[in-house]
C-alpha cells in the first residue's frame, strides 16, 4: 500500500475539536486533498473556546498544541456558513469532493440547509460522514457532548478507580480519539464502496457507540453474572503482582504485571527479596505484603534500566513515561516517531507519526498545521475559479478572512456584493 494511498481524493472537513479532525487528518496522513473550512468567527474550538480582542491580537488562534496536532496535511479555508454567499461557495466546494466530514451536534446541518439531501444535490456520489455524540438517531440524537461527556455516557468511569471513590474519569475525552479512529475506518470502507461502485451514502457514527469496546469487560461480566464488576484500581483479581511502583528519581515508575509462574520464577531470580512469597494463592492472598516489598525493591533503582533487565528476562514490565521523558526515548527515537516541523506562529514543533508504516521510515508529513484561512486564495481560485477581485470582496464582506474575529462584527456587507 503507497503512503499516498488516496491521493485524487478530495474531503471537506467541517469537524471540530479532535475526533472529526482526528478521522480526517488519517486521509490526510494518505494523500488526501482535505480542505479543512472554518469561520472567521466559529473557528475549530480546539484553537479556543472563545476569542478576546487581547486573544486575537497575539495570535492565539495559531498557539494551540491541540489543533495543530491533529490538522497537519490539511488545506485550510474560512466561509461564513451562515451567510448565502458562504454557504453556496460551500456547496460548489462539495460538488468537487468525495466526502464531507462533519461532527456537530444534531441540529446544526438542518439550520444551515446542510443536510445529506442538501449535500446530495450538489454532489450525487458524495460521501457524509456524520459524528455527532450520539448518532444521528434516537432520543439524544441532538445532545451537545463533549468527549468526557461521552467518556461518561458509555459507562467506563464506572470501571475505572477504585470501589470507595465516585465514578473515575480519566479526562483524556477518550470518546475522541475513539470516534476519530473509527471514523477514519468508516471512511476508507465508503471511500472503498464509492471506488468500486459510484456510489455515495451517509455514514452515522456514534462516539458513545465507539467507546463500548473500551468497557466491554463491564458490560460482559454484568451480562454473564449479572454482577457489575468491582472497581479495583491497579489491582488484578488473578494475577499479583500487578501494578505500578515507585523507583529512584521523580516520579519514576515501574508497571509489573505477572501472570503465570515462570514469569514469577523470572522476577524471583532478580529480586531475591521476593523469594519469601510463595505460589499464585500467596502472592494473592498478601498482596499488601508484596507490593510494599516490591516498592522497597524498586526504590533505589532506575525505572528504564529496570525495565531493559527485567524484560531480558521475559518479564512484563516497563517504564512508565510522562509528557517530556516520550519527546527523547530512544526506541521512538529509532523509529523517527517524532517529526519536527516549523510553522506559522509557534515555530518549530514535534509532531507524531502515524503508527502504522509501509516500510523502515514513517509516513512523511508534508506540511503542519494550517493557519486559519491560509488557503484561501488558493482553494477559491484554483477550485471553485474564482477571480482575484471577486476573492477580494468575500474578503471586504467578512465571508472570508484570515484572522478571528469577534462574534457581531462583520463588516457590512458592500453595495457591489
Amino acid at each position: 500500500m503507497s503512503a499516498q494511498a488516496l491521493q485524487g481524493i478530495r474531503i471537506v472537513d467541517l469537524s471540530m475539536g479532535w475526533a472529526g479532525p482526528l478521522c480526517a487528518r488519517q486521509m490526510a496522513d494518505l494523500g488526501a486533498d482535505v480542505i479543512k473550512v472554518e469561520s472567521c468567527e466559529r473557528f475549530d474550538w480546539w484553537r479556543s473556546w472563545e476569542a478576546t480582542p487581547e486573544w486575537i491580537e497575539d495570535d492565539g488562534a495559531e498557539k494551540s498544541a491541540a489543533f495543530n496536532m491533529v490538522n497537519r496535511n490539511k488545506r485550510a479555508i474560512t466561509l461564513d456558513l451562515e451567510d448565502e454567499t458562504g454557504r453556496d461557495l460551500l456547496l460548489q466546494l462539495v460538488s468537487t469532493a468525495h466526502a464531507v466530514v462533519e461532527n456537530y451536534s444534531g441540529g446544526v446541518l438542518p439550520k444551515l440547509r446542510l443536510t445529506y439531501d442538501h449535500l446530495r444535490a450538489a454532489q450525487p456520489n458524495i460521501i457524509l460522514l456524520s459524528m455527532p455524540p450520539f448518532g444521528s438517531t434516537g432520543p439524544w440524537a441532538e445532545f451537545r457532548a463533549y468527549g468526557s461527556t461521552v467518556e461518561q455516557s458509555s459507562g467506563l468511569p464506572h470501571l475505572n478507580g477504585l470501589d470507595a471513590d465516585p465514578p473515575t474519569m480519566h479526562h483524556v475525552a477518550y470518546g475522541d480519539p475513539m470516534g476519530g479512529l473509527n471514523g477514519g475506518a468508516a471512511l476508507l470502507t465508503a471511500l472503498y464502496h464509492q471506488t468500486s461502485s459510484g456510489e455515495g451514502q451517509f455514514v452515522d457514527l456514534s462516539q458513545v457507540e465507539s467507546l463500548f469496546s473500551l468497557a466491554a469487560h463491564g458490560i460482559m461480566t454484568y451480562s454473564a453474572t449479572g454482577q457489575a464488576p468491582a472497581r479495583t484500581g491497579n489491582v488484578h483479581a488473578t494475577s499479583a503482582p500487578h501494578g505500578v511502583y515507585r523507583c529512584a528519581g521523580e516520579e519514576q515508575w515501574l508497571l509489573l504485571q505477572i501472570f503465570d509462574e515462570t514469569q514469577w520464577d523470572a522476577l524471583c531470580s532478580q529480586a531475591p527479596v521476593l523469594t519469601k512469597f510463595g505460589a499464585s494463592t500467596d502472592r494473592l492472598a498478601r498482596r499488601d505484603e508484596l507490593d510494599a516489598a516490591l516498592n522497597t525493591w524498586c526504590a533505589n533503582q532506575d525505572a528504564f534500566e529496570l525495565m531493559e533487565r527485567l524484560q531480558g528476562q521475559g518479564i512484563p514490565a516497563v517504564a512508565t513515561h510522562n509528557t517530556i521523558s516520550l519527546l527523547s526515548d530512544r526506541h521512538l527515537e529509532y523509529r523517527g516517531y517524532w517529526q519536527w516541523l516549523d510553522r506559522a506562529v509557534v515555530g518549530r514543533q514535534p509532531n507524531p507519526s502515524t503508527p502504522y508504516r509501509f516500510g523502515a521510515q514513517p509516513i512523511a508529513i508534508q506540511s503542519p498545521a494550517p493557519t486559519l484561512g491560509q488557503h484561501n486564495d488558493e482553494v477559491l481560485s484554483d477550485v471553485l475559479g474564482l477571480d482575484e477581485q471577486a476573492i477580494e470582496r468575500l474578503r471586504s464582506n467578512g465571508i472570508i478572512g484570515e484572522k478571528p474575529r469577534m462574534p457581531g462584527t462583520r463588516p457590512p456587507r458592500s453595495a457591489s456584493s
